[in-house]
């Protein structure tokens, strides 16, 4: 899968489950600091990632920047594939 179908993907559930309108979040958008993700939408979205991209996270890869924007979740995804 490319980059930005990745990104695409990742994009469309993040809009679809913050209600948010596309303008407000940005590729590089702090989804937590700026309120948009809590802790109950990370564990939906960790959920999102495994079922939709067959990433499973470890322990190790729980840290805010692997998580905190759409830019950051689709570098994650596609390093994770690549392991």
């Amino acid at each position: 899968m490319q980059s930005q179908e990745i990104k695409s993907r990742i994009t469309g559930y993040i809009l679809d489950t913050t209600f948010a309108e596309k303008e407000k979040i940005q590729d590089s958008t702090l989804i937590f600091k700026e309120g948009f993700f809590d802790s109950m939408g990370f564990v939906m979205l960790l959920g999102f990632l495994e079922e939709t991209f067959s990433v499973k996270p470890v322990d190790a890869d729980l840290v805010e920047e692997n998580f905190e924007s759409i830019n950051a979740i689709t570098e994650f995804v596609i390093r994770k594939q690549a392991a």
